[in-house]
């Protein structure tokens, strides 16, 4: 069967300044991994029967028909350090793909070679991140929250050079887009406005067709991306590296790099190698993203015809923020604790039960799955002294009791808001490790187990278990 992608470039019509044309570096050996079949029927992609074929197109070593490859440019704030250009360092768009529902997707290879914007690095990728952002971008999916996916991965035969000699890999993620806040940065720090009001008017036909003008883009990426880390922290999810090339303007999870999974609860638990200082832990992810939304601002500013008044416009939409991010966390939290309606109090007995979790050490995931049991006492076990854990409990039954939900519905309403599944640190660790020694087996059933977190397979309860002191993963690391 011959491959065929339904391509449709549009940011490849864009002004030659937003990227450099180039295809994918060629890889040695091209072996496939795996490849989501799911995703590609979305997308509408017919792919080759042969497995070596498949291979040779997701390497980049057979660039498909109706690609335009470039690598894309954009600026960013790295830990709050301007860096004035960025860029597709190590990946190459193969173009935009029309699914047959209308909707456009990018898809784009990581660790295709070297590009003009590589700076010091190798434009290549090895084994360990690749099947991280495998992983972790297809348990989110699963859990529901926007993201970007996987659609295959591929060993390329070749060694990369890390920490050691790697295998090496390469990525074919799908995005909606992704243009990020960097991309314009890049544009207004330049004060190219000509290119900015192109991408500007790009963002919103593709992405908020809806949308008036710079203003209207703005508000529609603050309600994207309030939604967007309230969905995160309900799951215990942290980013671990939210530079503003790390955040895109269609409200999706992007660049798994340096990520994680709570497993014991803590605000200001830090997992990224990098993050030395927790400007990115747990608890801070709110406020980062709303500094990130204000670099946004100042970008779109040059559109705005009256600058004083955009000033003043912008600046309430950035504060409004908080608001919003406000409305969307605590209806996480009031699905996550089985309440039907949001009343005054509620957020103050969810912070409750979150400050009694740090002090008690409980496991983020199972405390609230147990929570949504025919025995919710059972979370007691999750706390290293119960008494606190306990206490708190007689206030939630109280408030449930007020609503008059019976208990069938309650149970079936909270397990669908609380995972039993996650994709837990050491898991993914265990599995890169095993896919290094040749075994892909662990890689492979975590995949198909997290594509169930809230209805698991018996079979893979095992998996919802939190690491043994020996198993704890500390710190995780970037795949540059």
């Amino acid at each position: 069967m011959t491959a065929h992608f339904p391509f449709d470039n549009s940011y490849a019509r864009l002004p030659a300044r937003f990227f450099t044309r180039q295809d994918p570096v060629p890889v040695e050996a091209p072996g496939l991994i795996a490849v989501n079949e799911a995703l590609a029927g979305r997308l509408g992609l017919t792919l080759p029967d042969d497995p070596a074929e498949t291979a040779a197109i997701f390497a980049g070593n057979r660039v498909p028909a109706g690609a335009e490859p470039i690598a894309q440019v954009y600026a960013g704030h790295q830990f709050g350090g301007w860096s004035p250009q960025l860029g597709d360092g190590r990946a190459i768009l193969l173009g935009e793909v029309v699914a047959p529902d209308g909707a456009r997707f990018d898809i784009q290879l990581k660790g295709s070679g070297r590009t003009p914007y590589s700076r010091m690095g190798d434009g290549r990728a090895w084994l360990g991140p690749v099947l991280r952002e495998y992983i972790v971008s297809e348990a989110m999916a699963a859990l529901g929250i926007p993201t970007t996916r996987a659609l295959a991965a591929v060993t390329t035969g070749e060694v990369v050079l890390r920490e050691g000699r790697m295998p090496g890999a390469v990525f074919a993620r799908v995005a909606a887009s992704h243009i990020r806040v960097g991309t314009f940065q890049f544009f207004a720090s330049r004060q190219d406005t000509e290119a900015l009001q192109a991408l500007a008017d790009h963002a919103i036909a593709r992405h908020y067709p809806d949308a008036e003008g710079p203003a209207g883009l703005l508000d529609a990426v603050i309600a994207a991306q309030a939604d967007l880390v309230a969905r995160w922290m309900g799951v215990g999810f942290i980013h671990g590296v939210m530079n503003t090339d790390n955040m895109t303007v269609s409200g999706e999870t992007i660049d798994y790099g340096p990520c994680a999974f709570l497993d014991a609860y803590h605000p200001q638990m830090v997992f990224s190698s990098i993050d030395h200082y927790g400007r990115y832990a747990y608890g801070n992810q709110p406020q980062i993203a709303v500094w990130n939304i204000a670099q946004l601002a100042t970008a779109l500013l040059p559109l705005m015809p009256d600058r004083d008044a955009a000033i003043e416009a912008f600046t309430a939409a950035v504060n409004g923020f908080a608001e919003r991010f406000d409305d969307a966390w605590h209806r996480v939290l009031a699905a996550k604790l089985g309440l039907a309606e949001i009343r005054e109090g509620d957020a103050a007995l969810a912070f409750d039960l979150l400050e009694r979790m740090a002090k008690g050490e409980a496991d983020f995931t199972n405390t609230f799955r147990a929570l949504s049991g025919a025995e919710p006492e059972h979370a007691a076990a999750e706390f290293s002294k119960p008494g606190p854990f306990e206490e708190w409990l007689e206030k939630w039954r109280a408030r449930l009791a007020s609503e008059g939900r019976d208990e069938a519905t309650r149970i079936a309403a909270m397990q669908a808001a609380n995972p039993a599944l996650i994709a837990r640190n050491h898991r993914v660790e265990e599995a890169i490790a095993a896919a290094v020694a040749g075994d892909l087996a662990p890689f492979h059933r975590l995949t198909e187990a997290l594509s169930r977190p809230f209805d698991p397979n018996p079979a893979d309860l095992d998996l919802a278990t939190p690491p043994r002191p020996e198993e704890r993963v500390t710190q995780t690391f970037c795949g540059t």
